[in-house]
């Protein structure tokens, strides 16, 4: 009884087109290889993720708020308040706090010029560390370098720990070549060739090293700004938040709390600026002023003494008040005027406003002036002297009440700003995110393995169907299957005498592959039909194709079929067609060619009717001189006038020429390509090389073929399994 098994034929399609089909089944084939790939990968991100150095975030919020004069501020007069009221934008306030004046502070505060670094083994040893709980750290309060020297790197290695307080020990300091500038003790300033150290406590074992380095403030600052966010929380709310990242939380923690507390205090003393000047300038003036009046009210007083205490009459006394008035508001104006004039310009309104009321003022003291001159001498020295007297009085009282009105603000003044919430840092790190690391290297993997795959499969091209190599001009003979038994037959080790049960046509007859090559054998009958002789030369593009196998399976067919065949082994480099006739390598091609031996001397008898074997001999030095022999012309005359058949099993061509020499003395020539490996350019490249010696290939033989997806899917040549059943239950 016999059963039909059935696997899809492919339909022929056109070689550049891209085929979704078998780029699918490639898939599929490959999931083993793919999840391998994959899980390798989510393996390496595992460790990248616990190897990663932890990240931690500490965060503060301020307010920064429109500016109100109230408190004690608010029994200043309302000018003055105004004159102090300044309010400023969010973002003016962000770059503030990003200034080099307020990040230097907390440079200078925190000494973040001195960076200290513990040396690991690279890439993998701080990580090793931190999961051990075997981190090691100094702390370095102080670090001074040469005065000629603006950055510095030394090397401090623990070179004695105290059995009393393992925080506490001795060290070496060297350069970077290596020599030792100083040594010294936990506790201790040490010194030596201009730099000085002073080390409060340290946390490792004897040889533990760590890299210190003195940085430039400007460098300290640049980083503190790349890992310092700044921003405002909602839309012209005017609350910041500030956030700092790194690998220390205590030191990220220190930073915002340096960072928010030089803001607020700059905030305070630039609030407090103006009227620290003005005041300054107010207490300058003042003994000018009060100088001048005791010099005015001595004045009267010597004119009064002189001139039997000379009194005003009531007429003069009023011009005298006006006068006095007149003179205190164009003071008046005077300091208003230096109020608006930081405000506008002299284009401005409220600025023409002025200029016209100090110009009415000016045309009524004229007037006042005219009617004083009609007075008496005296009175009108009197008047001048009283004036002078009581217009400095006044102008001093106003300053006296200015000053006092500016210590007011500067008391008052405590900025617009507050810390609402101080730092803080994260209990648990924001980086790295460890399943997103081993998530984004599971993908990275995929991709990768997917994208190669893709590669070989639309750029290299190997073959996978007889429609590839027929779609460069060279019919395909036959597509052999893989056999399981052939390859399980290559991994038995047997002894000598039983290498001939290696041939797979003498042990399992009925086997797939036996049976695609018995369909050659009926196609070689019509080839070699109008060849010129019954030689047959079996090549391929590189090694490890199946030519042997081919080669030495076929000719057992034919010698089955009562045909005399003489199998020859012309690959005197690695043939190894003697294991597949239990026959020993030496004493064959290469014994003859060189004349050694004779042709009956040389030619072997397997275990098969109808079968000789000519092995490939020695390994000469010389094999391509060899092949162009006469000897070599005349084997090939002999054989084809003795036997029916003539197979050569030769070199790849692609490797060696040698192929070239024999085929200009067969009459068919087949070239095997490997299923999945070789290549359709290789395939090509060897057919032309073929030609260019005149060497015409009939066809090719497809070797190895397997059942794939990728055929499946992309609708790819297979065959038929007409195989024997059994008839046991």
């Amino acid at each position: 009884m016999s059963e039909i098994q059935k696997t899809p034929i492919a339909a022929n399609h056109k070689v550049d087109d891209i085929d979704f089909g078998k780029l699918f089944g490639s898939l599929v084939d490959a999931k083993w290889y793919i999840a391998g790939i994959t899980v390798l990968f989510s393996i390496i991100g595992i460790i990248v993720a616990l190897l990663s150095t932890p990240i931690y975030k500490a965060d503060a919020l301020i307010q920064v708020e429109q500016k109100q004069t109230g408190g004690i501020s608010t029994l200043v007069s309302s000018n003055m308040g105004e004159m102090f009221d300044q309010g400023s934008s969010s973002s003016t306030e962000i770059a503030i706090i990003g200034s080099r004046m307020v990040l230097g502070e907390t440079v200078d505060d925190l000494d973040l010029t001195t960076v200290v670094t513990p040396n690991y083994l690279p890439y993998v040893g701080k990580g090793l560390a931190r999961l051990r709980n075997q981190q090691i750290s100094i702390n370095v309060s102080h670090f001074v370098i040469p005065d000629n020297m603006r950055t510095a790197t030394v090397t401090l290695v623990i070179t004695d720990i105290d059995s009393n307080n393992f925080t506490k020990g001795r060290y070496e300091v060297t350069n970077a070549q290596g020599n030792i500038l100083f040594k010294g003790k936990t506790g201790q300033w040490s010194e030596g060739h201009g730099y000085r150290l002073y080390v409060t406590d340290l946390n490792g074992t004897v040889n533990d090293s760590f890299t210190v380095t003195k940085r430039a403030r400007y460098s300290a600052i640049q980083q503190l700004k790349e890992n310092l966010t700044i921003r405002e929380i909602g839309k012209q709310t005017g609350i910041l938040e500030l956030t700092f990242t790194g690998e220390n939380p205590v030191e990220i923690e220190q930073i915002i709390n340096s960072i928010s507390q030089n803001y607020l205090m700059q905030n305070v003393e630039r609030n407090s600026a103006e009227a620290e000047k003005s005041l300054a300038f107010l207490e300058q003036q003042l003994p000018n002023v009060k100088d001048k009046l005791t010099m005015a009210e001595d004045k009267l007083n010597d004119y009064r003494s002189k001139n039997d205490s000379v009194d005003l009459d009531l007429e003069a006394k009023a011009k005298l008040t006006a006068m006095v008035q007149l003179d205190g508001q164009l003071n008046e104006l005077v300091f208003k005027e230096s109020e608006i004039s930081q405000r506008f310009t002299q284009e401005h309104p409220m600025y023409i406003a002025l200029q016209d009321k100090r110009g009415i003022l000016n045309d009524e003291k004229k007037r006042l002036e005219k009617q004083i001159q009609k007075l008496p001498e005296t009175q009108r020295a009197v008047l001048r002297l009283m004036r002078d007297v009581q217009v400095s009085q006044q102008i001093y009282l106003q300053m006296l009440n200015k000053s006092q009105e500016l210590s007011i603000v500067k008391a008052g003044t405590v900025g617009n700003v507050r810390i609402l919430d101080k730092s803080q840092d994260y209990f648990s790190p924001i980086a790295p995110k460890k399943s997103f690391i081993i998530t984004l290297f599971i993908i990275f993997g995929f991709i990768l393995v997917v994208t190669v795959i893709f590669g070989f499969v639309l750029f290299k091209r190997r073959i996978e169907s007889p429609a590839d190599i027929e779609a460069i001009g060279l019919p395909v003979y036959a597509s052999i299957p893989l056999s399981n038994d052939q390859v399980a037959l290559d991994k038995k080790q047997t002894r000598m005498d039983e290498v001939h049960k290696k041939l797979l046509s003498e042990v399992n007859p009925a086997d797939l592959s036996i049976e695609a090559l018995r369909s050659l054998r009926t196609s070689l009958h019509f080839a070699m039909m109008e060849a010129k002789n019954n030689i047959l030369m079996i090549s391929g593009p590189s090694p490890s194709v199946g030519k042997t196998f081919v080669t030495a399976n076929i000719a057992a067919i034919i010698a089955n079929a009562g045909h005399r065949v003489l199998v020859i082994d012309a690959d005197m480099r690695k043939g190894r067609m003697g294991y597949q006739f239990s026959k020993s390598q030496k004493l064959g091609l290469s014994d003859y060619l060189s004349g050694q031996k004779t042709i009956a001397e040389v030619v072997k008898h397997p275990a098969i009717d109808n079968l000789d074997y000519i092995s490939r001999g020695d390994i000469p030095p010389n094999p391509s001189e060899l092949l162009m022999h006469p000897r070599f012309n005349a084997l090939m005359e002999w054989a084809a006038e003795h036997y029916d058949m003539v197979l050569i099993d030769t070199p790849p061509l692609l490797a060696v020429t040698d192929a070239a020499i024999v085929g200009a003395h067969a009459g068919t020539t087949l070239l095997v390509g490997r299923f999945g490996e070789n290549t359709v350019r290789e395939v090509e490249i060897t057919k032309q090389r073929f030609e260019q010696n005149g060497i015409e290939v009939k066809g090719f033989i497809l070797n190895g073929v397997l059942h794939k997806a990728s055929s499946y899917y992309g609708g790819n040549y297979g065959y038929y399994n007409y195989s024997y059943a059994s008839d046991k239950k």
